[in-house]
């Protein structure tokens, strides 16, 4: 039985590049352009409400975080490798990963593990790490427009099943991932702030794709280092001899300080989880179009905003960069 228990864990794979029990794998096999699954996209650096993310081709990505759910609302639109979008396929959006490639996503909460095919960008909520079709949030047990802590794995399975799933059907679900496995894998996520379940009233998280246009319910992807609008300073509040005591500015919105530079923590597609992302880290809130946007800062010189930028990442925001105002 001990042995029994000891291949199981050896078969679950690696998390952060240490293996969880069982002999030592050989190496990761490198992603290759099969029939219907190429040429495989990597992509430009692209930039989102002021945060860039540079797509890359990391062979034994393996994270935690949180998925979200969507759906009817893109049925027939390109995907961001010029695919058409089936909601009732088992598919996703991931920020940075090559497209396509396959992941298997885990429920943290109930141990279930699908195998999915990643044909698009997004999501870019900064709270969230996959954006699952109808199809796969279905599969794993997702309700509609809610949201999940999962672990997303990448993998490269058979040609039968990425066959299967460029089909628009399911492949059986994965071997159960044990509790022991879980129990780390949920350590590990209780460093992130953990959002709220979207309720049916609330818009979902807009969606990067390198079709978007303006106008389009998904944003505008911006190339890294792109030349942006300058935006027009705020006035000064005019001179007085007395002013009534201000009330003391909340917690998650500071009063600025002199400085150009500033740390971009993440965006938010809710107004709570950025209040408790700014909370955890100091920073403040603002609303930019549909999404809220967190940063920490300024700050006066470049060194005090690459010390802010350590801890919003020790915080568990990977996704964090500092940014200049000129």
């Amino acid at each position: 039985m001990a042995g029994a228990a000891a291949l199981l864990l050896a078969g679950c794979g690696s998390f952060d590049g240490k293996r969880e029990g069982g002999p030592n794998a050989g190496p990761t096999p490198a992603p290759m352009a099969v029939s219907g699954d190429g040429p495989v996209k990597i992509g430009e650096p692209y930039t989102v409400a002021g945060v860039t993310y540079t797509p890359a081709d990391v062979t034994d990505y393996d994270e935690v975080g949180y998925a979200s759910w969507y759906g009817e609302e893109r049925a027939g639109r390109a995907t961001a490798n010029d695919e058409t979008f089936n909601p009732g396929a088992v598919s996703a959006a991931h920020k940075t990963l090559p497209l396509p490639s396959y992941v298997e996503v885990t429920a943290l909460d109930t141990g279930r593990t699908i195998l999915v095919r990643v044909n698009d960008r997004g999501p870019m909520a900064g709270d969230r790490l996959i954006d699952l079709s109808r199809g796969a949030a279905e599969q794993l047990g997702i309700s509609e427009g809610g949201t999940a802590a999962v672990r997303v794995r990448r993998t490269y399975p058979p040609m039968a099943e990425r066959t299967q799933l460029r089909s628009g059907n399911p492949v059986p679900e994965r071997i159960a991932t044990p509790d022991s496995l879980l129990s780390i894998l949920r350590n590990k996520l209780k460093a992130q702030p953990a959002p709220k379940t979207a309720v049916a009233t609330e818009p979902a998280a807009p969606i990067a794709s390198g079709n978007a246009k303006p106008g389009d319910d998904r944003l505008v992807i911006e190339k890294a280092g792109a030349k942006k609008p300058e935006s027009k300073p705020a006035p000064k509040p005019a001179a007085a001899t007395k002013v009534a005591p201000a009330k003391p500015a909340p917690a998650s919105k500071p009063a600025a300080t002199d400085g150009s530079y500033a740390v971009q923590v993440g965006a938010f597609s809710s107004e709570a989880n950025a209040n408790a992302a700014a909370k955890s880290v100091g920073g403040s809130v603002r609303k930019v179009g549909n999404l809220w946007r967190v940063r920490m800062g300024p700050f006066a010189t470049d060194a005090d905003a690459k010390t802010a930028l350590g801890k919003a990442k020790a915080k568990g925001f990977r996704d964090a960069a500092v940014v200049r105002d000129r």
